[in-house]
């Protein structure tokens, strides 16, 4: 039976290390700052960025967030991006992307200052990561390496094959890990959800992550014995909960945690380091705006 590696423990240790830091910042006259700026109306992106905000009063980060008309036009949404950029107590900037079909999502976060790109997004921040000098690793990316840190999962000579393609989590997970360490870089397969003999890829994996957001993709005939599987899809299934659903992943649990060794589920897995990750960069984020000379805690080295 698979190890589980529990996001949920390691998320609330890298809280008290980043609360720290930020004491240390604020004694030193800094208290980080995060925007986080809305122009959309689904419902889960407003409770995501309520939690991101809970997360700032928790850690003592200043947090800041501008709810926009999404009937206003683009120029409202660039216009709010440019006064982030020039207020020096926003140290990071983060834009949900259920942006409006007149607006283009992309487009704005090249508006956002390098610096303050928080969600490592800005084609700047993705060429440093891909020239192996990182600035900002997207959130979600940097947390599966975290927490593959943590279990002490080492990549020399591994084969890790990643069934997503997206800038969230499947590129930038590659470029990561790809990087030569201590340890050696893996030979690292980015694959998706039509590739051809997809099985075939999912069976060569030493590390195997998934992240296509369809509950029960990924069964145990898509799995070799030993593998360490990492399940980043959110799905919602029909159960007996005040909500009505429950939470599930791409993975289908029940045959897959007797064949792997390690096993990161949904929930308690990635999401709970996705959050973290998020503060980590904008207290990195601040360090940097700064010049403190303030050591920060709260990820691990890219």
């Amino acid at each position: 039976m698979a190890t589980i590696l529990d996001g949920e423990a390691l998320a609330a240790r890298l809280r008290e290390d980043l609360r720290e830091s930020v004491e240390r910042l604020a004694d030193a006259g800094v208290r980080p700052g995060l925007a986080t700026v809305h122009m959309g109306d689904d419902p889960a992106a407003e409770s995501y960025v309520a939690m991101k905000q809970r997360d700032c009063a928790e850690l003592g980060i200043d947090g800041t967030h501008v709810d926009l008309d999404p009937e206003a036009p683009a120029s409202t949404l660039h216009g709010a991006l440019a006064d982030l950029d020039a207020d020096p107590s926003v140290h990071g900037i983060l834009v949900q992307d259920d942006v409006p079909d007149h607006v283009d999502w992309r487009a704005a976060v090249r508006r956002i200052d390098p610096e303050k790109d928080v969600d490592g997004l800005h084609p700047e921040n993705v060429g440093r990561l891909v020239a192996g000098d990182p600035r900002f690793v997207p959130c979600t990316a940097l947390g599966i390496r975290a927490l593959l840190d943590e279990y002490g999962i080492g990549f020399a000579g591994a084969h890790v094959t990643v069934v997503n393609r997206s800038m969230i989590v499947g590129k930038p997970l590659a470029a990561l890990l790809s990087r030569s360490g201590d340890s050696g870089a893996p030979t690292v397969t980015v694959c998706h959800s039509r590739t051809a003999d997809l099985a075939a890829k999912t069976r060569a994996a030493d590390v195997l992550v998934v992240a296509v957001d369809s509950p029960g993709f990924l069964d145990g005939s898509m799995v070799s014995e030993g593998t360490t599987v990492i399940d980043v899809g959110i799905g919602r299934v029909p159960a007996d909960t005040e909500r009505g659903y429950e939470l599930v992943g791409d993975v289908d649990a029940e045959s897959v945690e007797p064949k792997a060794d390690y096993f990161a589920p949904v929930p308690r897995g990635v999401g709970p380091m996705t959050r973290v990750m998020l503060h980590h960069n904008t207290v990195e984020a601040t360090r940097l705006q700064t010049g403190m000379a303030v050591d920060t805690d709260g990820g691990p080295t890219v």
